[in-house]
């Protein structure tokens, strides 16, 4: 019953009669587990649909489907394979669960004939899931990118509208209650790795672990950074990146420059985004508020009615669909981007020269560049936006200039996505 429960228990009490018309029965609400049965809620209770004793729902024979909002790993997914082979449907909006341990449970979902929704684990109200296993099923999505993290969202939209550093705003965050005590899984880019890992297993067809992500956060972004992103046309986000070439597949989660023009460049705040790219339809984009209580608990019950007229129709356990191919990841050497870089360099004859010679024994060519003195220490910062490069190249490239007496270091790298 915290903020996601909540929203599902009024959106559950508010909207019976639409519920009833859509799936044909009443739904009703026959326990709620929570940790203090004494604690004040926001929303009135018959008392005796309160527990503290989670046997109380996972071995109650007149339950049919379980809503898991309660967070966690290994103590939650020993409560869903317990409610799972009880016979019971599940709908959760556990990311985490279902990112490290989502194929098990929905193998155990399909040997017991269960269902196992999970709408609301990756974009809160959007509907995505649903959209890549429904609305797309006919068509083949080779790239998936997206802003699905709502606290990034809102550190960056505020760094880049109101110039403010990267601390002040993560502590505005947290008093707002957008970011956590900890942050870590947010500003590292974890939570986003998550929902990529799960939107790559579905849009691709293909298993993807957390480990298959390559993930960087945004707490080394600084306002320099953003303010030279605006002179070049830019816009900073944390872009969660799934790509299809062939069979082989990336998955990757990192700070990255948009030009300007692109659609995801203009989500702000906590809002999130994800844009997919089909064979047969193009480009699309669904757009909405990625966490909150009513937002999410949105996804959660439209899960639950899917999950009633499956069991009216009689048949549940059906709709999971294993992945239709095998993993094949992406060598270094597949991976293509733009590259934008700040460099500090000794301010000496000859450097840049250096400099270019190491992008083009590698093979690679500016799209843009800068040169700006820095008053002290004698020292000069190159700003460079590459085309397209390998990840093989640009990392021998990042090597061989730290090999460059002159370079004091390369202050900054970020992938750069023009519009398409």
């Amino acid at each position: 019953m915290g903020t996601v429960g909540s929203g599902v228990v009024q959106i559950i009490k508010r909207n019976q009669d639409k519920l009833m018309h859509q799936v044909g029965c009443p739904v009703v609400i026959k326990k709620i587990l929570v940790r203090d049965l004494n604690k004040l809620r926001p929303i009135s209770l018959e008392t005796e649909s309160l527990t503290d004793n989670a046997d109380e729902i996972l071995f109650d024979e007149e339950i049919d489907v379980i809503i898991e909002v309660m967070g966690g790993v290994e103590d939650t997914k020993d409560y869903l394979i317990t409610a799972l082979r009880q016979g019971k449907h599940v709908v959760t909006a556990n990311k985490d669960l279902m990112a490290l341990h989502g194929s098990e449970l929905l193998t155990v979902a399909s040997e017991y004939g269960c269902d196992l929704f999970y709408e609301a684990s990756v974009a809160g109200g959007i509907p995505i899931l649903r959209s890549l296993v429904d609305g797309l099923a006919s068509d083949r999505i080779t790239q998936m990118m997206g802003i699905v993290n709502g606290t990034t969202n809102y550190i960056l939209t505020k760094m880049t509208n109101e110039g403010r550093s990267y601390e002040e705003v993560l502590k505005e965050a947290q008093e707002l209650g957008f970011a956590e005590s900890d942050p870590t899984a947010d500003v590292e880019g974890l939570d986003a790795a998550r929902k990529m890992a799960i939107l790559a297993t579905l849009g691709f067809s293909m298993h993807i672990d957390l480990e298959d992500v390559l993930v960087t956060g945004i707490s080394n972004v600084s306002e320099e950074d953003i303010n030279y992103g605006k002179q070049l046309d830019y816009t900073m986000k944390l872009i969660g990146y799934a790509h299809r070439d062939g069979d082989k597949v990336e998955v990757s989660v990192a700070p990255t420059f948009l030009s300007n023009s692109h659609p995801l460049a203009s989500v702000q705040n906590e809002y999130n985004a994800v844009y997919v790219y089909g064979e047969a339809v193009g480009e699309t984009m669904f757009y909405g508020p990625g966490a909150g209580s009513l937002p999410t608990a949105t996804s959660v019950v439209s899960d639950l009615a899917a999950v009633i007229k499956n069991l009216r129709l009689g048949v549940n356990g059906k709709s999971a669909v294993t992945p239709q191919f095998p993993k094949q990841l992406k060598g270094d050497g597949e991976k293509y981007s733009k590259y934008f870089l700040r460099i500090h360099v000794q301010d000496e004859i000859g450097v840049f020269a250096d400099i270019t010679s190491i992008f083009a024994k590698n093979g690679v060519s500016f799209e843009k560049i800068l040169q700006l003195p820095i008053k002290k220490n004698e020292t000069s910062e190159i700003v460079l936006v590459t085309h397209e490069a390998s990840l093989t190249s640009y990392d021998r490239i990042i090597q061989e200039l730290y090999d460059l007496s002159a370079v004091k270091e390369v202050k900054s790298a970020y992938r750069v996505v023009r519009k398409s």
